[in-house]
């Protein structure tokens, strides 16, 4: 937001404070001044006239002047090509001090020069509010310029001050010069007097102009008809705040709708009378098709965009740019006066999707008080009469409401020093409101305020509570030690399990990784394991950051691209994050392997990255949470989507899905770029709430082991499983009740010759041991028999011969 002095100083006596105390005192309030400058700067100028110029004997683009200053003319050579005879100029004297340094006496080429012709730029005046004839040559002033005056920069207006400040977020009111002046008044205790314009769009004869809405999104419109004006130069007060603000003046009308919108913080278009057909205006949206704005550039219009249209084509595109076909000319004799409001969101997409923004589209995004349109309309009628000769004015039309502005507040003293640990008196509170116009009444104790409605960050009694103390001064505040309870500093159970997660992943050889949480349209589409419906953001940075995630993996993903793409052939990450939808949020587990994972390549030997090295990575996390691997189950994965149909798995715990895992599918693997990805995701929300095993600490055995293999033909659809869990149920002596199988290992599968195509061998390695005493042959032949029994019997299972 850029201000300066002098235009603050049309509505309050800043005489007494320097530029830097001025900014000082914003800044302690709350508002910070990013920059403070002068527009131009330059000592010891004078307005002179060339009274001879001659091309220098010795150079090809040097001239010797003779410039009459007033009370004497000096000989000054000068680069400028646009330099000529008669001219009325800015010249720096010997002794000036400019931005570039110290102009003195001297002699150029052999020819003396006593002093330098200006550029407005060589006076510090910003290259990017002057044109390509400013910037190429001197600063060439109008036939009336007074020879010898000697203040060049107040004559041209440059003799100001800016101020550039930082507006937080629940300040757009201040956007409004009239607001900021007022919020300055307050700051620093002064009366502030803006320009009366109450009511001035009242007249108007009767019109016939029809005006009307397509859309939600515009809740208020206004439009008055100005059927004569005429197209001037502009006052030179209102070039000078133009300027100010970093806007160039065109003509006393177009700069009339820039200075209120200035003004007041309202965006207002005016179109000439003559492109606009049967006196009719349209708000609508549904457009698809190329519209060609007030800068020359053809856009694109989607169906959400908001448009203006006439006889049902577009004129505008709503709060951000008029079209090119109807803005106003040096040939406009009648205008239409546009004031709006329009659904801050749609304009900052349209914005964003167009690469389109202006002054009205940001002042738009950031909000403008409900009141706005009707104060810009009144200030508009008001300087088009006084400065553009308007005539043949017609009655306002609008349409749209404005409802429920008045806003009362109440606190007591006793609130608000509570809450800012202050011992504020009641004049010291009272004098805060006044000076903010929220025009204070207390009864019984309790005060009362009216929240003007510009004010539209007042809520309750925590902001009339900040108003207090950022005009009083934090300075009052009391200096206080902390009050800081005494607690211990420990991980919870949730925070735990997260910490034995990483750990546990990270040591099996797995990086940890963290994503966006907000993804595109497309990773949402992609959600693995989502149970709930995305939220979409209201105003998303970019369109790759327009949903709150459902699932991790599409993300992580993104990571395996991006490695892969940089020829890195082992990439195993993990990820831990909350997911959320509309109804809750979990916290996942996300893992892609992609490459071996463990490697030793002199001896030849690797871990590598395929279905089973991930699903012996999530048993080993299980046990590590405390989970028994019995409660856990691997089935048939129906997301063949994502997942390669045949080598991925459902993961449950009991009827409960916990998540997926395996083999990323051919085709969705082309579209995110990787190859060769087994990946899971976790509910870990899930795991963290289910009951856990505890874990007991068992001594090592001093007796010593047997082991007996055993090579098993059974179906080729029986899982493995059922066979482990056959062996552990009759793993017990019958005698003494002891368990004695210790471990079992699956340590072949094989299918092929010597074996029915209906079958398979599975062959499998049994550990026997006891913890009292040294098993005898009889002992575990018994335990033996009965496994051998059980497994032909239930499992159909035959000894391999």
């Amino acid at each position: 937001m850029r201000t300066s002095r002098k235009w603050l100083s049309q509505y309050m006596d800043l005489s007494d404070l320097s530029l830097e105390e001025l900014a000082e005192k914003i800044t302690n309030a709350g508002l910070e001044v990013e920059a403070a400058y002068p527009l131009s700067s330059g000592t010891n100028l004078v307005i002179g006239q060339v009274v001879e110029c001659e091309m220098h004997p010795d150079s090809d683009h040097l001239h010797i002047t003779k410039v009459d200053l007033g009370d004497e003319i000096v000989q000054i050579v000068c680069g400028a090509p646009n330099v000529a005879e008669g001219q009325k100029v800015i010249v720096a004297k010997p002794g000036a001090k400019l931005p570039g340094g110290e102009i003195k006496k001297g002699a150029i080429r052999g020819q003396e020069s006593n002093g330098m012709i200006c550029a407005l730029f060589e006076l510090g005046v910003d290259p990017h509010m002057l044109s390509e004839e400013q910037k190429n040559g001197i600063e060439i002033l109008p036939e009336d310029a007074p020879v010898g005056y000697t203040d060049p920069l107040g004559y041209l207006g440059y003799d100001d001050e800016i101020l550039e400040i930082g507006l937080t977020p629940n300040r757009s009111d201040c956007q409004a010069q009239f607001n900021l002046a007022k919020e300055v008044g307050a700051i620093l205790n002064r009366e502030v007097v803006l320009p009366e314009f109450d009511a001035a769009s009242d007249l108007g004869d009767h019109t016939r102009f029809a005006l009307s809405s397509k859309t939600e999104k515009c809740p208020l419109f206004l439009e008055k008809v100005i059927g004569s004006i005429t197209i001037k130069e502009s006052p030179k007060w209102m070039k000078e705040l133009l300027r100010a603000s970093g806007m160039h003046s065109i003509n006393n009308v177009v700069d009339i709708s820039n200075i209120v919108m200035l003004e007041t913080g309202q965006p207002m278009h005016f179109y000439d009378i003559d492109a606009i057909k049967d006196q009719e205006i349209t708000v609508a949206d549904g457009f698809e098709e190329e519209y060609t704005a007030l800068d020359g550039i053809t856009y694109q219009l989607l169906p959400e965009d908001i448009v203006i249209t006439n006889q049902g084509k577009p004129i505008g595109i709503a709060g951000i740019m008029g079209g090119d076909d109807s803005k106003i000319l040096e040939t406009t004799h009648g205008l239409i006066i546009e004031c709006a409001s329009f659904d801050h969101v749609s304009i900052r997409n349209t914005t964003r999707r167009l690469n389109l923004a202006t002054e009205s589209s940001l002042r738009y995004q950031k909000g403008i008080e409900p009141m706005a349109p009707f104060k810009a309309i009144d200030r508009a009628v008001q300087l088009l009469i006084e400065y553009a000769d308007a005539t043949a004015i017609e009655e306002t039309v609008q349409i749209g409401e404005v409802d429920g502005l008045e806003k009362i507040l109440h606190c007591t003293i006793e609130q608000i020093n509570d809450r800012l640990g202050t011992n504020f008196s009641q004049e010291e509170v009272m004098d805060v409101f006044e000076r903010l116009d929220f025009v204070p009444e207390i009864e019984d104790g309790v005060i009362s305020v009216v929240i003007p409605s510009y004010r539209t960050d007042m809520e309750g009694m925590a902001d009339l509570s900040e108003e207090v103390i950022r005009l009083i001064g934090y300075d009052r505040l009391p200096s206080t030690l902390p009050f800081m309870p005494m607690t211990e500093g420990k991980l919870d159970e949730q925070q735990r399990m997260i910490r034995t997660t990483e750990n546990v992943l990270s040591s099996l050889g797995l990086e940890q990784c963290i994503t966006y949480t907000l993804i595109s349209t497309l990773k949402k589409d992609n959600a693995i394991l989502s149970n709930d419906e995305a939220i979409e953001l209201a105003m998303p940075m970019s369109e790759e950051r327009r949903w709150i995630r459902t699932s991790i993996l599409p993300s992580l993903l993104g990571v395996v691209a991006y490695n892969q793409a940089r020829k890195l052939s082992s990439v195993n990450v993990f990820e831990i994050s909350d997911v959320e939808g509309r109804c809750q949020q979990r916290k996942h587990l996300a893992i892609c392997l992609s490459g071996p994972l463990e490697m030793t390549p002199w001896l030849h030997e690797e871990t590598p990255a395929d279905f089973y090295t991930l699903k012996g990575l999530l048993e080993t996390l299980f046990d590590s949470l405390g989970i028994n691997r019995a409660r856990i189950h691997f089935t048939e994965n129906k997301d063949e989507g994502h997942f390669h149909p045949f080598r991925s798995a459902c993961i449950k715990m009991g009827k409960e899905t916990l998540g997926y895992m395996g083999e990323i599918h051919p085709k969705y693997a082309k579209e995110n770029d990787v190859k060769n990805v087994y990946m899971a995701e976790l509910d870990l929300s899930s795991l963290m709430e289910t009951k856990k095993s505890k874990i007991k600490f068992t001594p090592i055995s001093k007796y010593p082991t047997v082991t007996r293999d055993l090579a098993l033909i059974v179906d080729r659809e029986l899982p493995a499983e059922n066979i482990v869990q056959l062996i552990e149920k009759h793993g017990r002596d019958q005698k003494t009740k002891e368990k004695i199988v210790k471990e079992i290992e699956i340590f072949d599968v094989y299918e092929g010759e010597h074996v029915k195509e209906n079958e398979k061998s599975i062959a499998i390695r049994i550990v026997f041991g006891s913890d009292t005493h040294t098993l005898k042959d009889e002992e575990i032949n018994n335990v033996f028999e009965t496994m051998l029994e059980s497994l032909k019997r239930d499992l159909n299972a035959q000894l391999r011969g």
